[in-house]
C-alpha cells in the first residue's frame, strides 16, 4: 500500500577539495593516485564534523568520467572503505562528465529528499594525467557514419568554436578579457582568504624533488594580461578564438560536499551552509554543448517559481569563456556583472572534469556567508556531448536588512 511522502529539506553541510594540479608527469599529482586524492576529501569532510557518526553516512557518491583504472572499480565504494568509513555504508560511481560531481549531489539529494537517506557524501574526481579525456573510450562509429552528432561534438574545443560561430558578437577580444578577469579575480580571493579555507593539504611525492605538501592550486597564471592571451596560438581552428588562455586547462583534482536533510543536520548539530531549492539538466546539440547552462537554468528556474532577477550571484563553470559569455548574453548580464564568479572560475583554477560541480557550490557557499543580502544563487556548468546542468540553492543566511560586504545597506 503506497504511503503519502512529504518531501524532505535538502542541506549543503560542508564541502572540501584537493587544490588543483596541472595534468601530466609535471603536474604535482603525477604520481598521485586518483582515488587517494578522494580520501583526502572525504577524511577532512569527516575531521571538519566531528559531530557526525561516520556510521549516519547512507551513501558514498563519487563521479569520475574515466571510470578506469585508479578511477574505476566503484570509486564511491572503494574510496568509503579506504577513508576509514564503517563497512557498512555503502558507496557508487557516477559519470555525466564535466557535471560528474553535480550528477552525484543532485542524485543523493534526491534520495535525501525521498527519504531514503539522512546523510550522504557525494563528490567527483579527475585525474587527467592519468586518464585524458576520452582515453580508453570507443565511440560507436555510427555516431559519424549515420551523423547522428557533427564530428565537432567529440572535441570540447571544436564545439567553442562553434559557440563563437553562432554568436559572432562574442569576440576573440571579449573572451581574452573575461579570462583575464578571471585570472585577477582568483588572485584577490587568495589574497583575501576565500579559497584556501576549503582545500586539503595534499602530500605529495616526486623522485626528483621528494616529498612536497601541496597547499594551493597549480593552474593559476596570476598577472596574466590581455597581450599575454593575444600571442598564444588557436589550436583548434586556424585564426580561430579559443586558446589555452581563454579555456580551462587539463587538470587533476578531486571534491567531496557533505549533505544532509534539514531534520538530521539539526539533530546531529551539524552546519547549514545552502538549501537546496531545484535543479534541471538540459540536453542540446552536441556540437555546441556550450550553450547547455541556458536551457538547464530556464528549466530549473521555472521549476522554483523564480525569474534569473532572483539569482544575487552565479557560479558559471568557466569550460571555456565563450560558453560562459553566450549564457550572460542569454540574460543580459553585463560580462563584469559583480554576481558572476566573484572568486575567478575554472579558466584560472582549473577544471578536473568530474570534481567541479562540488567546486562551484564551495565558492557559492563562501559567499553566501560573507553576503546576507543575496537569496539565491546557481551554480551551473556545461557538459559534454551537449547538456546542461544547474543547480538553484538559498542562502540561509539571508536577510532583507543585511548590509552587503563593502558595508552599504542591501
Amino acid at each position: 500500500m503506497s504511503q503519502n511522502r512529504q518531501i524532505r529539506d535538502v542541506v549543503f553541510v560542508d564541502g572540501v577539495r584537493t587544490p588543483f594540479g596541472r595534468a601530466g608527469e609535471k603536474g604535482i599529482y603525477a604520481n598521485t593516485r586518483a582515488d587517494d586524492l578522494v580520501v583526502k576529501c572525504i577524511r577532512e569532510l569527516m575531521r571538519r564534523n566531528p559531530s557526525l557518526p561516520a556510521e549516519r553516512i547512507d551513501d558514498v557518491a563519487i563521479a569520475a568520467t574515466t571510470q578506469t583504472g585508479d578511477q574505476g572499480l566503484t570509486i564511491g565504494r572503494t574510496a568509503a572503505l579506504l577513508a576509514g568509513l564503517p563497512q557498512s555504508v555503502p558507496g557508487f560511481a557516477i559519470d555525466r562528465m564535466c557535471a560528474g560531481a553535480m550528477t552525484a549531489v543532485t542524485t543523493t539529494a534526491s534520495g535525501i529528499g525521498f527519504g531514503a537517506y539522512d546523510v550522504v557524501i557525494a563528490g567527483g574526481v579527475e585525474h587527467m594525467g592519468h586518464h585524458p579525456m576520452g582515453a580508453g573510450a570507443d565511440p560507436n562509429p555510427r555516431f559519424m557514419s549515420e551523423r547522428i552528432v557533427d564530428p565537432a561534438a567529440l572535441n570540447m574545443g571544436n564545439t567553442a568554436e562553434n559557440l563563437h560561430d553562432r554568436f559572432p558578437a562574442i569576440t576573440k577580444e571579449r573572451t581574452d578579457a573575461y579570462a583575464v578577469a578571471s585570472q585577477d579575480k582568483l588572485a584577490a580571493a587568495y589574497v583575501a582568504d576565500k579559497i584556501q579555507p576549503d582545500l586539503v593539504p595534499v602530500a605529495t611525492m616526486k623522485p626528483s624533488a621528494g616529498w612536497t605538501v601541496n597547499t594551493v592550486d597549480e593552474p593559476p597564471r596570476p598577472g596574466t594580461t590581455l597581450e599575454d592571451l593575444a600571442a598564444l596560438r588557436t589550436p583548434f581552428r586556424a585564426h580561430g578564438r579559443v586558446t589555452a588562455g581563454n579555456a580551462a586547462g587539463l587538470n587533476d583534482g578531486a571534491t567531496a560536499a557533505l549533505l544532509a536533510s534539514a531534520d538530521a543536520a539539526e539533530e546531529l548539530g551539524l552546519p547549514v551552509k545552502m538549501r537546496l531549492v531545484n535543479y534541471a539538466f538540459a540536453g542540446v546539440a552536441p556540437e555546441v554543448m556550450g550553450i547547455g547552462p541556458v536551457p538547464a537554468t530556464e528549466k530549473a528556474l521555472r521549476l522554483a517559481g523564480l525569474t534569473i532577477e532572483d539569482i544575487g550571484l552565479f557560479e558559471i563553470n568557466e569550460a571555456f569563456a565563450v560558453q560562459v559569455l553566450s549564457f550572460l548574453d542569454h540574460f543580459g548580464i553585463a560580462d563584469d556583472d559583480p554576481r558572476v564568479n566573484r572568486y575567478g572560475g575554472a579558466i584560472a583554477v582549473g577544471h578536473p572534469l568530474a570534481s567541479s560541480g562540488v567546486r562551484l557550490m564551495n565558492q557559492l557557499a563562501r559567499q553566501f556567508e560573507e553576503d546576507h543580502t543575496v537569496q539565491y544563487g546557481i551554480t551551473t556548468m556545461c557538459i559534454g556531448l551537449g547538456m546542461g546542468a544547474t543547480v538553484i540553492w538559498e542562502n540561509p543566511h539571508f536577510s532583507p536588512a543585511a548590509t552587503t560586504p563593502e558595508g552599504s545597506a542591501a
